[in-house]
């Protein structure tokens, strides 16, 4: 059994760097999947866990909404997805004495890893307003508790309600609908974090937020573009995707400011050639972009495209689809006709000639996908960069068909299905309409807070009680110091959890911690076993059982904390069968079914095996429920992002042994980096322009317009290949330099991938 780890703090002794890699998986993502498996669940239970992952009849992986293949293969998950369910599936729990012994300070002094590896939290604890510690008390004084306070606000609208991507359809309609009917649509989530900027571009130019893809249209695309992602480190199956897809002839290009080894060479662990040759290479073209170029270059493709057209007429754009299903042509054609190339040059850090060679893959190519994550919504600028993106799909008909689409990547397993489930602040007249027909109560219609709007109406004493199911606000949100003061200012804070994080330790004046099932458990209700259902990326529904039991009696599952407190809360307020949602899940997607669009015959679907595809009108008949019901080619202004003297453009990203704000250990294998977190990556040249080496403790200060600068000390610089003028170093630590008036124009989502930075050297500091 794995000891619990000491604390490290926030410095890190025993860092070691080595070169970082250029292939990902093969035999070592076994090792390290299994090893810490083995080691903390047993054999016994490493081996009903790992081949019951993402199987027809199993659970769903919590780590990525990477979508399954219809033909799964026994061991259907990545390293990634194995350290999750070791790391919720793990027996160690959290015991009585805990409470007792670890006050509130001695749990804020504590690293993010070392709170995740305390173990399973059991019971319900409450932080009584004075009080420096928890304690322990039963379910029944936990709702009272948050009833009293609830019911005794001024307003609803003086609570928000947290979701986190991992909660499950049925349980985020179930939270959803308490929410509304307790009187207020505070329902911000972790999508206003990540994916809101393509949720608003994508619903304004093709009417829908979702991908437009299938998951088996990889192996029919003849051009696969990934921007702005690691799929190595954040979704590693999608490399079984990407090396099917390269062996079907499609060329595959990455645009990033860093090299990933993921998309260098991929060694399948499950074929031979994985194991004993050299894997697949998988990028043709590497464009290594500045952070915040992506704007620039893609409006530089669209206009190559369209010079192509201009001289051969009829022969590049797709005319009919065009002419049938778009608008907007004209007035793009007539804006990119004054783009200026050297200022593209400038903001992506590109030479023409590789602009020109992604054009005219672009342009052989009959069949294109271009796939996306964080590198391209975390930008002052994102949602017109993914409204670029989209035009230029749209210009050679590239959404509709076969092996071509727009395709965001989700982090979070579920964090789509919980839009889909009314898990949003701005919700639409024709799902609060059905809700109101459905369940016979008036739903409030003025729009709620997002994310970064509540710590902001916390700051002002607006938002008084923060209930989060599932995650880590203060851990994922940007301006660290300024949410942690937010919240600290509330006057209830509630977690739903299953494992300790550092929202347990920034609370309000009172705080309870209410410990919930996972994934991997049996859910035993009234009428019997229970199981949930969650959507994928490319909008495929499908359940998700629990195969082990309960880490300890007398816990929760989601559903039944949630229906408890809305009984505890509401009373009989509303005509709504809390208790018979507890007793049986199918009641909940009875419900579902008359008011989701999708989700007609929910119950009999969901038990199909793999589930159902739900509709999509731009990838099954290129309709387009936009304004004007067709698809809209935009018109963008192009803002390069400057990068002043003596400054580099840091971005904030994962380690390879991390989900979201979750630390599975301290190493970023891929990286080359072990044994610590504190680290700067820093191209060379960058670092002699600077006078600075590598090995050198840094003081990393953020710069911003009308705001102070911002600070994280004591950062060892690592000299790494990263593009010129860029740097990139981990969240949530790198949070602390990004502003909460940093968001993006449109979505609202924090600028996390294009902060100016300036790096001083720290006094007689050592280079370890």
């Amino acid at each position: 059994m794995t000891k619990k780890p000491v604390n490290p703090g926030h410095e890190y002794p025993d860092l070691e760097v080595s070169p970082p890699e250029s292939w990902a998986v093969g035999l070592p993502a076994i090792y390290h999947s299994m090893e810490p498996a083995i080691a903390q669940l047993g054999l016994v239970r490493t081996a009903k866990l790992m081949t019951s992952m993402n199987q027809k009849d199993g659970f769903d992986c919590m780590s990525c909404a990477w979508p399954d293949p219809e033909h799964r293969s026994v061991a259907e998950f990545c390293e990634n997805g194995a350290k999750a369910v070791t790391w919720e599936a793990t027996p160690i729990t959290v015991p009585t004495s805990f409470w007792a012994e670890h006050s509130i300070a001695d749990l804020l002094s504590r690293s993010e890893y070392w709170l995740g590896m305390q173990g399973r939290l059991t019971e319900p604890v409450y932080r009584p307003a004075g009080a420096d510690h928890y304690e322990p008390v039963t379910w029944e004084r936990a709702f009272d508790i948050i009833a009293t306070k609830l019911n005794g606000l001024a307003s609803p609208n003086e609570a928000a309600f947290y979701t986190s991507g991992r909660t499950a359809n049925e349980t985020a309609f179930v939270y959803q609908l308490f929410v509304r009917a307790f009187g207020t649509n505070n329902l911000p989530d972790c999508s206003n974090m990540c994916h809101e900027s393509t949720g608003t571009a994508l619903g304004e130019t093709i009417g829908i937020g979702k991908s437009t893809i299938a998951y088996d249209d990889f192996e029919k695309s003849d051009l696969v573009i990934i921007m702005g992602q690691n799929p190595g480190t954040n979704h590693p199956r999608m490399l079984t995707a990407l090396e099917a897809a390269k062996r079907n002839g499609a060329s595959i290009v990455a645009v990033n400011p860093l090299p990933e080894a993921g998309l260098m060479r991929y060694k399948n662990p499950q074929k031979v050639r994985g194991i004993i040759g050299s894997g697949t290479p998988l990028a043709d073209q590497f464009l290594q972009i500045r952070s915040g170029g992506d704007m620039a270059l893609l409006q530089a493709v669209s206009k190559r495209v369209l010079d192509a057209e201009a001289a051969k007429p009829g022969t590049v754009l797709d005319h009919a689809f065009l002419d049938e299903f778009t608008l907007g042509l004209d007035a793009l054609t007539e804006h990119l006709g004054h783009l200026d190339e050297a200022t593209v040059l400038l903001a992506t850090g590109l030479t023409s000639a590789e602009i020109d060679e992604l054009a005219e893959r672009y342009i052989a190519a009959d069949r294109v996908i271009i796939t996306w994550a964080m590198g391209l919504t975390q930008h002052k600028k994102s949602v017109d960069t993914l409204k670029d993106l989209i035009n230029l799909l749209l210009l050679r008909g590239n959404i509709g068909k076969p092996g071509a689409g727009a395709s965001p990547i989700r982090g979070h397993s579920n964090v789509q299905g919980d839009r889909t489930m009314g898990v949003w602040e701005q919700m639409d007249d024709e799902f609060l309409d059905a809700i109101e027909k459905e369940f016979s109560f008036a739903p409030p219609r003025a729009h709620g807070t997002d994310a970064l709007k509540a710590i902001e109406g916390m700051q002002r004493g607006e938002v008084k009680v923060w209930f989060a199911l599932g995650g880590n606000l203060v851990a994922a949100v940007s301006d660290t110091v300024a949410a942690e003061k937010a919240m600290h200012g509330t006057e209830m804070t509630v977690q739903i959890s299953t494992k300790l994080n550092r929202s347990h330790a920034v609370i309000g004046t009172e705080a309870l911690i209410l410990p919930t099932m996972g994934r991997t458990e049996v859910d035993l209700q009234a009428s019997g076993p229970q199981f949930v259902s969650v959507e994928d990326s490319v909008c495929a529904v499908h359940g998700s059982h629990g195969r082990i039991p309960p880490v300890a009696a007398g816990l929760l599952s989601e559903i039944s904390i949630i229906t408890r407190l809305a009984r505890a809360v509401l009373g009989n307020s509303v005509p709504v069968d809390w208790a018979g949602f507890e007793g049986n899940y199918d009641l909940i997607r009875d419900h579902i079914s008359r008011v989701v669009p999708g989700f007609e015959k929910f119950n009999v679907q969901v038990r199909q095996k793999g589930g159902f595809i739900l509709p999509n009108g731009p990838r099954d008949s290129r309709t387009f429920a936009t304004a004007t019901g067709k698809a809209m080619l935009t018109v963008n202004e192009l803002e390069a992002l400057e990068r002043p003297a003596g400054r580099l453009i840091l971005q904030t990203m994962r380690s390879h042994d991390q989900f979201n704000t979750t630390i599975y250990s301290l190493n970023d294998r891929y990286r080359g980096i072990k044994n610590g977190r504190d680290v700067i990556f820093v191209n060379p040249d960058d670092l002699t322009e600077l006078n600075l080496k590598d090995g050198q403790r840094v003081d990393i200060f953020s710069e911003w317009k009308d705001e102070p600068d911002r600070v994280l000390r004591g950062y060892r610089i690592v000299s790494y290949p990263t593009a010129r003028g860029c740097a990139a170093a981990y969240y949530p630590e790198a949070n602390v330099l990004v502003p909460l008036s940093s968001a993006a124009v449109g979505s609202n989502t924090p600028v996390s991938k294009a902060v100016i930075v300036r790096l001083e050297p720290v006094a007689s500091a050592d280079t370890r």
